[in-house]
């Protein structure tokens, strides 16, 4: 049985992968402040469910990380901890770049101390790449699109790290690679995309399908910011764990390298396809406001996702609708615990 830490295992997808690698029949630890809201609630949920032992402890604080490593000696890393909002590291960049940039690179030294054999995946981002002044959006069928990435976004795309979180993940996605080089480690990047599914407590700054989702039920006020023909791609969460398993069980084809992860092309949605997505399940309406376009907020990202298709022979299994369907069910199970964990 192989022994596997989670930072950040009691967020979204750390709670949905501990729970898929204990079933799996892994050892799993995780590591968790528990500062994210929901977050107490997903590990109530983790101890009824598994075996997983829980640990708290802070990333920021490389006595907490090194202890951690030494005592477990974990033989994989899934390192999913962070500071997950844009808006949230504009009002508190230092915060930030410690939770995220020293935190990451706390891990990366604990690992090349104690555990230098085992393969590590970092949960990056698709900030890295900033505005992405070059690639060209333009209106087509009611939403936005590349004009000519129609395959989306891939790696050779230029890194433009925008806000205090582009430049945390960022920082981050760019130790992860050079420690792979400089010190011969088993580390992968994923620069993933939305993603979205059952666990995820979210709000409006972070979240958005789940936000919609839960604000739906909970007839809480929605706002659309900008004209709501922004696309994403998005990606369920069980897809991510599956490929984070695929990645853990064959770590040299992919280490040392950054892939983009997410729906890609063939799984994309609108704001306002999303909102008819909940129509259609709610049957009536969902009333919303518009107001102006935030800062920063890109008019579509869809990644390209060949890179890592052909590496693992992975490919995202569930489409948009269903995986809303999935979650909708979800936040119709736990509302009064949703509102609860949310305030």
């Amino acid at each position: 049985m192989k022994s596997l830490l989670i930072t950040g295992g009691a967020g979204f997808i750390g709670s949905n992968a501990a729970h898929h690698f204990d079933r799996a029949g892994w050892r799993v630890v995780i590591f968790d402040n528990l500062s994210r809201r929901g977050a107490g609630r997903n590990l109530d949920w983790i101890r009824e469910k598994t075996d997983v032992e829980f640990v708290q402890g802070d990333l920021r604080r490389p006595e907490e990380v090194e202890s951690f490593f030494e005592k477990t000696r974990p033989e994989a890393v899934l390192h999913l901890g962070g500071q997950v909002a844009v808006t949230t590291s504009v009002v508190d960049p230092r915060e930030d770049f410690e939770v995220n940039a020293l935190g990451t690179f706390n891990v990366l030294e604990a690992l090349r101390r104690f555990v230098p054999r085992a393969p590590l995946v970092y949960s990056s981002t698709n900030k890295v790449y900033g505005k992405m002044d070059q690639a060209v959006v333009v209106e087509r069928d009611g939403r936005y699109a590349y004009r000519d990435q129609t395959q989306g976004i891939d790696e050779q795309f230029p890194l433009d790290f925008h806000s205090p979180y582009g430049c945390s993940k960022g920082a981050g996605d760019q130790y992860v690679l050079d420690y792979a080089r400089i010190y011969d480690l088993k580390l992968t990047s994923f620069r993933q995309s939305c993603i979205y599914g059952p666990r995820q407590f979210g709000v409006e700054d972070q979240g958005w399908i789940a936000w919609f989702t839960i604000a739906t039920r909970a007839k809480k006020p929605i706002t659309i910011y900008g004209d709501g023909k922004q696309v994403r791609d998005v990606l369920h969460v069980d897809d991510l764990i599956r490929l984070y398993e695929m990645a853990l069980q064959q770590p040299d084809r992919v280490a040392g390298e950054a892939f983009n992860v997410g729906g890609g092309p063939e799984n994309t949605l609108s704001l306002l396809e999303l909102v008819q997505i909940l129509e259609s399940r709610s049957q009536e309406p969902l009333p919303f406001t518009r107001a102006d376009w935030r800062p920063g907020d890109q008019k579509v990202f869809v990644c390209d996702i060949r890179k890592i298709q052909d590496r693992l022979g992975w490919t995202p299994a569930t489409r948009p609708a269903e995986g809303v369907g999935q979650l909708a069910d979800w936040v119709e199970e736990n509302l009064s615990t949703i509102q609860e964990a949310l305030g």
